[in-house]
Formats: structure tokens, sequence, C-alpha cells
């Protein structure tokens, strides 16, 4: 096990009823765990998000926290929000990274692994 290490599992969804395709608005929701497995207690200080829409199209979020949270997670805690954004296109792609501090002053990135939202107007394999 690692002594820094954050795991991020990302369940995403389709918004139809917030959404708008005829407008090209496609909203959708991810929920995000954030799970401590390393040995020493982090806190989440910030976030990194590129958001690509399949027209290639980038969008880029910094900001501190999650959801107005900068969650403090003892080995073995986890921590679930429930977030979203909007597309006009409808599928894309999401990934990024949070910054985090360990209690001992130690820094690292937890890496969040590319994926994808889709309308479900198309059926991709996963």
């Amino acid at each position: 096990m690692a002594k820094y290490q954050f795991r991020v599992e990302v369940k995403p969804a389709y918004l139809p009823e917030e959404s708008a395709p005829e407008a090209g608005v496609y909203t959708f929701a991810y929920t995000i765990t954030i799970s401590n497995v390393g040995e020493v207690a982090a806190q989440l200080i910030s976030r990194h998000w590129i958001i690509t829409d399949e027209a290639g199209g980038i969008q880029e979020v910094n900001g501190l926290g999650v959801v107005g949270h900068q969650p403090l997670l003892q080995p073995g805690q986890s921590f679930q929000y429930t977030s979203g954004c909007r597309l006009p296109t409808p599928s894309g792609t999401m990934q990024g990274s949070y910054f985090c501090v360990a209690e001992d002053g130690q820094r690292f990135d937890t890496e969040i692994a590319p994926f994808l939202l889709e309308d479900g107007s198309k059926r991709v394999l996963h």
C-alpha cells in the first residue's frame, strides 16, 4: 500500500430532463467517491478537470475543493459527492486530478482517469 494514495471511482449519468438537444445542450451528472487507501490522513485541496466534447472542444476547470468541501480523509475513509457539467455535443470525456496534502505535509496529486459522458443515443462498449 502506498503511503499517500486516494482512489477515485466515478459514475456518470445523462440528465435528459435538464438537457435541450435541439439547442445543443447536453447535461451530465457524475457521482464521485474518493477513498483514502493510503497510510496517512490527507486533505483534498483543489481540483483540475479537462472536459472534452465529441467535436474536440475543451473546457478546463480549476478550483478549490469539490462542491464547497475540502474533505480530510483518514486512512480507510471515503467522501462522495455529485456534480455536473454541460456539453454542446451528445458525448464527451472528463479527466483530471485532485491536489492533496497529507497531515505530515507531503503534497501529492491523485489522477482521475478519463471517463465517458454520453446521452444514451449511442451505445459504446466499455
